[in-house]
């Protein structure tokens, strides 16, 4: 049997390669994730793949970079649709793009914050700049809201002595916040990212007319909690 060539019948095999990946993941989970099993799904031989993604790693890393450009596109989307001196709104458009984006693209999210694939360690050098960049959103609006005395952190415990420089290395890829903003940016994040993950795994029962109530009322209890009136 002759295989389709990868320049004149996939024309971006690179891309195809993932979408297929994706599609994989859909269905069988990340975990199952295959080169082969993506080879005969396109009809190509393993080594075509191999030219872009030598081993299963390198093809999850690429996956997990794009998944993270994909949701910082659509945080940064969100802040930027709002005036810059609307604060509050600006919060609240980052955190109601956060839950719409995973609903959206649930591998996606599974894949960058939910249940590690066994045997595989994310490159930290590698996906910190996408990583940090679709945090960038969030922690730029919190550090407004501390430049503007607007930030409600009285009591608020310092970061342990040992993890500055982890918030320094993030900071270079990202901005150069204060610290405190982004580790309130974090505490946040868990917040919502806690009612997210248990949504869309199906662990979490609807509240409201359409299910939006619950989240709403805690991206109200975030601003209520974090922001001086």
């Amino acid at each position: 049997m002759v295989r389709p060539s990868k320049k004149t019948q996939i024309p971006n095999l690179q891309e195809a390669i993932k979408e297929t990946a994706w599609k994989q993941i859909a269905e069988t989970g990340a975990a199952a994730l295959s080169l082969r099993a993506i080879a005969r799904e396109l009809n190509i031989t393993a080594p075509a793949i191999y030219n872009y993604f030598p081993d299963r790693d390198a093809l999850v890393t690429a996956l997990i970079i794009d998944a993270y450009t994909s949701f910082g596109d659509s945080q940064l989307a969100a802040r930027d649709a709002t005036p810059e001196n609307q604060l509050v709104e600006r919060l609240n458009a980052i955190g109601m793009s956060y839950r719409q984006w995973a609903r959206t693209h649930p591998q996606r999210y599974q894949l960058i914050f939910g249940t590690p694939i066994p045997g595989y360690h994310a490159p930290l050098m590698e996906v910190l700049p996408s990583a940090a960049r679709s945090l960038s959103a969030l922690v730029s609006v919190v550090d407004q809201l501390r430049a503007a005395n607007k930030l409600q952190a009285e009591g608020y415990p310092t970061v342990q002595a040992g993890y500055e420089e982890m918030f320094t290395v993030w900071s270079s890829f990202a901005g150069n916040y204060d610290i405190l903003s982004l580790a309130m940016s974090m505490l946040i994040w868990s917040r919502v990212h806690g009612l997210v993950s248990l949504e869309i795994s199906n662990n979490l029962p609807p509240f409201g007319v359409d299910g939006d109530a619950l989240y709403r009322y805690e991206m109200d209890s975030i601003a209520k909690q974090f922001i001086k009136e």
